[in-house]
C-alpha cells in the first residue's frame, strides 16, 4: 500500500510530461534550449504538409501566466521569409530530434515580417484541453445581444464575452528569458510583443453589408477575415487520416452559407486532436464541428500574411476551447441547429435555404441573425421601401413550440424581420431557470416591394349605452399609405358583473406594449422557461390592432400572470405577502382583450369611455 501511495504522483507526473507517449515522443520544455533547431510542419497550399525550420532563441518564462511558458523562434524555409508568420499557421507542430516541443501559435502581429514566432509547449496543450464535462448553464458566455446589430455592436458584444485574456504581463519585465539575447529588444521585451497569431475566418455566401458587420466584429476577437468559397470537391487528402501538420476548421455556420476559422493541427493521439496551440475564443468546453480544411493560396500582406482556405467535410467534435489550445475527437459530428428558410416573392420563383449553426448560447442567436438577414439581402432590394411577412415555427425542446407570425415594413425590413426572429432565441438560450434546447427553425418569408403600411384614423361606437352581459359593435377605420379606408368591426362582450364607466383601449401592438410595462414596471418578468416561451408566443404584433376593456378595479401580478378585477379580500391577503417579490398590484384591470389581424402593419391608439346602462 505505501509504494502504491509513493508511485502514483510519479505516475501523474510522467501523463502530464509525456502525454502524448503513444503517438509520438514529446519534449517537455524543460530540455529545450537556445540554438536548437526545429523541424516544423504545416500546410502552405491545399493540404500537402510542407517543412520548415525553427530555430530555438529561448524559453519565455510565466509568459503566459504563472507557470506558463513560450518557446522564441525564429521560423524559416517556405515562403517564410517574405511573408513572417502566417495566420493560418497556429498549431504547426515543431520537432526536435523527432520530439514533439509544442504549436506554432504566437507572432509579432500586424506590421511584421519578421518570422520570429511563439511556440506553445505541448504538454501545457494537453494539460488544459483534459477535461472533457459539458460548460454548465450558468457559466456559459453572457452578453447583452442588442438587436438588430450594428459593426459598434456586434464587435463590443464579442469583445465583452470574448475578450481574450492577456496571455502576457503589461510589462515585460515580468517575462524572464531564459535564453540569448536577440539583438537590440531584449528578450523579455520580445517576448511582451507576442500575441496569438489571428486565426483565419472564413465567409462562403456572406455579401455586402453583412460580409462587413462579420468582418469588423470579429476582426476585434482575433480573426483575420475573408471572403472564400467551398473546398474542392477532390481534396488531395479527404480520406486521409487526420495527421500533426495538416490544416484543420471550426465550423459555426454550414449548408448554403458558410462561417468558420483554420488553424493547423498539432497532435493526433488515438481519436483525440489537438491544435492551434491558443484559443478560438477560450470558452472552455464546447460542441463545434471539426472538419477538414483546404488552403487555397497565400496572402502576402505587411499588415498580416494569411493563409485563404476553406473549410472541408465534418471528421469531428471539438469539445475543448482553452488558453492554449482547442482539443477534439475525430469521430460523430456535433448537433447543430437546422435552419429552413422559404423565401416568397412575386418576382420570381419560390427558394428554399437550408443552414447548420453551432450549439451555443451567444452564437446560436448570433449566427441565425446574420443568416436570416444576409438571406433576405441577398435577394431583395436594399433600397426603397418593402415588405416582409414572417411565419414560422421553432421546435423547444420539452415546451411547446415558439410560433412566428408579423409582418415587418418600411426602409429596413430585413433588420426587423432578423430580429423578430432572433430574439426568443436569444432569451431562451441565455435564460437561468433552465438549459433549453431549440430542436429546429422552419421559417417562411413572404416578400413583397410594396409598403404595407396603415394608420388607425377612428374608433366609434354606434349606441351610446353598454348593458351588462351583452355585446357592443365596436368600429375601427384605418388608412393605408395608398389611401384607402378599411373598416374592422368587433363585438366587445360586457362581463355581466360590470359596473362603469369603462374604458376601450384600442392600440397597435408597439403602444400596447409600452402601455403594459408602464403599468406593471418589471413585476411581470418571467418566472421559468415555460412563462418564457409563453411570452414570446403571447407577443404584440405589428399587422395587429387590439382592443382592450378596461375597468377601475384594482388587479395584480402574481409570479408573472395577470389576475384580472379580484375582490378586496383577496388583494388583502395578497398585498400583506408582498415582501416575497412575486406579487405586485395593478391599478386597473382588464375585463377582455381582442386582437383584429389585418394585412398591414399599423399604427395608432384612441380611447372610449363606455358608459354602463345599470337598467
Amino acid at each position: 500500500m505505501l509504494f502504491g501511495r509513493a508511485i502514483c504522483p510519479i505516475l501523474l507526473a510522467c501523463l502530464v510530461l509525456w502525454p502524448l507517449s503513444a503517438a509520438s515522443p514529446v519534449m517537455p520544455v524543460s530540455e529545450v534550449k537556445a540554438g536548437m533547431v526545429g523541424l516544423g510542419r504545416t500546410v502552405f497550399t491545399g493540404t500537402t504538409v510542407e517543412e520548415f525550420k525553427a530555430h530555438i532563441l529561448g524559453v519565455l518564462e510565466n509568459a503566459m501566466g504563472p507557470n506558463r511558458n513560450l518557446i522564441l523562434a525564429r521560423l524559416e524555409g517556405g515562403p517564410l521569409a517574405s511573408t513572417g508568420v502566417i495566420a493560418g499557421m497556429s498549431g504547426s507542430p515543431v520537432y526536435i530530434d523527432g520530439r514533439l516541443v509544442g504549436a506554432v501559435s504566437y507572432s509579432l502581429g500586424a506590421f511584421s515580417r519578421e518570422p520570429i514566432a511563439g511556440i506553445t509547449p505541448i504538454d501545457e496543450m494537453v494539460d488544459a484541453t483534459r477535461s472533457t464535462s459539458p460548460r454548465p448553464a450558468g457559466t456559459r458566455a453572457r452578453a447583452d445581444l442588442r438587436l438588430p446589430l450594428s459593426s459598434a455592436s456586434l464587435a463590443a458584444t464579442l469583445q465583452q464575452v470574448f475578450a481574450r485574456t492577456n496571455p502576457f504581463a503589461q510589462s515585460p519585465v515580468d517575462v524572464r528569458f531564459a535564453g540569448v539575447s536577440t539583438g537590440a529588444i531584449g528578450g523579455a521585451e520580445l517576448g511582451a510583443l507576442l500575441r496569438p497569431i489571428a486565426t483565419p475566418l472564413v465567409m462562403g455566401g456572406f455579401r455586402g453589408e453583412v460580409a462587413e458587420l462579420v468582418a469588423s466584429g470579429f476582426a476585434t476577437s482575433g480573426f483575420s477575415p475573408m471572403a472564400t468559397g467551398g473546398a474542392p470537391s477532390s481534396q488531395g487528402k479527404a480520406s486521409a487520416p487526420l495527421a500533426p501538420g495538416d490544416a484543420v476548421g471550426v465550423g459555426l455556420v454550414s449548408g448554403d452559407l458558410s462561417l468558420g476559422g483554420t488553424g493547423t493541427v498539432t497532435a493526433v493521439d488515438g481519436a483525440r486532436v489537438y491544435a492551434f496551440g491558443h484559443p478560438f475564443y477560450n470558452l472552455g468546453p464546447t460542441t463545434f464541428p471539426m472538419t477538414r480544411a483546404w488552403i487555397h493560396t497565400l496572402l502576402p500582406s505587411l499588415m498580416n500574411s494569411s493563409k485563404l482556405g476553406s473549410l472541408g467535410e465534418v471528421i469531428g467534435t471539438f469539445d475543448q476551447d482553452r488558453a492554449t489550445a482547442i482539443a477534439g475527437t475525430l469521430g460523430a459530428a456535433p448537433s447543430m441547429l437546422p435552419i429552413t428558410l422559404v423565401l416568397d416573392t412575386d418576382r420570381g420563383p419560390s427558394r428554399t435555404f437550408h443552414f447548420s449553426v453551432v450549439r451555443d448560447r451567444l452564437f446560436t442567436p448570433l449566427l441565425t441573425y446574420l443568416s436570416v438577414v444576409n438571406t433576405l439581402k441577398s435577394y431583395e432590394r436594399e433600397f426603397g421601401t418593402s415588405s416582409f411577412m414572417v411565419r414560422g415555427r421553432a421546435l423547444v425542446d420539452k415546451h411547446p413550440e415558439i410560433a412566428f407570425e408579423d409582418l415587418f415594413t418600411g426602409d429596413s425590413p430585413s433588420i426587423g424581420a432578423a430580429s423578430y426572429i432572433a430574439s426568443p432565441i436569444t432569451f431562451l438560450l441565455k435564460n437561468d431557470f433552465e438549459p433549453v434546447e431549440i430542436n429546429t427553425l422552419d421559417l417562411t418569408i413572404v416578400s413583397s416591394e410594396s409598403p404595407r403600411t396603415a394608420v388607425l384614423e377612428r374608433v366609434w361606437l354606434d349606441a351610446p349605452l353598454a348593458r351588462a352581459g351583452r355585446s357592443v359593435p365596436l368600429k375601427l377605420l384605418v388608412r393605408t399609405a395608398e389611401g384607402d379606408d378599411v373598416l374592422h368591426t368587433v363585438n366587445v362582450d360586457i362581463p355581466a358583473n360590470a359596473t362603469g364607466p369603462l374604458t376601450l383601449m384600442v392600440a397597435d401592438g408597439t403602444r400596447l406594449a409600452q402601455i403594459e410595462q408602464r403599468e406593471s414596471r418589471l413585476q411581470q418578468q418571467p418566472q421559468d422557461a415555460a412563462q418564457l416561451v409563453k411570452a414570446f408566443n403571447k407577443a404584440r404584433k405589428n399587422n395587429r390592432l387590439y382592443v382592450r376593456l378596461v375597468s377601475a378595479d384594482a388587479g395584480a401580478v402574481v409570479e408573472g400572470e395577470t389576475l384580472a378585477a379580484l375582490p378586496a379580500s383577496v388583494l388583502a391577503i395578497f398585498d400583506a405577502d408582498r415582501s416575497g417579490g412575486g406579487i405586485s398590484p395593478l391599478r386597473s384591470a382588464t375585463l377582455g382583450e381582442w386582437a383584429i389581424p389585418t394585412e398591414y402593419a399599423v399604427s395608432g391608439a384612441r380611447f372610449l369611455s363606455l358608459p354602463i346602462d345599470a337598467n
